[in-house]
């Protein structure tokens, strides 16, 4: 997990993927075409919530969202997905 400045308004939340997958289970090597984009990460900021919707995840839960959730963003070389808290699935 790394140190960030950026600061999530309201109930968005940063969150740092985890890296796809290399290997399968039985040990072959996934190419970069047909690497799926992880559903977990780490997250690294929280905003502050808001009265109707206040924050119950906490910097460096590894969490679960949607396949299609959040906005892609990269900075410092590193990539970030921010997104609301509501599209988070779960906490692991």
């Amino acid at each position: 997990m790394s140190k960030v400045n950026i600061k999530p308004l309201a109930d968005r939340v940063l969150i740092e993927p985890a890296p796809a997958e290399e290997k399968t289970a039985s040990g072959l090597i996934i190419p970069d075409t047909a690497k799926e984009k992880p559903q977990k990460g780490t997250v690294v900021a929280i905003g502050p919530g808001t009265a109707d919707n206040p924050i119950t995840v906490k910097v460096g839960d590894l969490v679960l969202y949607g396949k299609y959730s959040g906005t892609d963003l990269s900075h410092g070389g590193v990539d970030y997905l921010i997104m609301k808290e509501s599209d988070i699935l779960a906490i692991v």
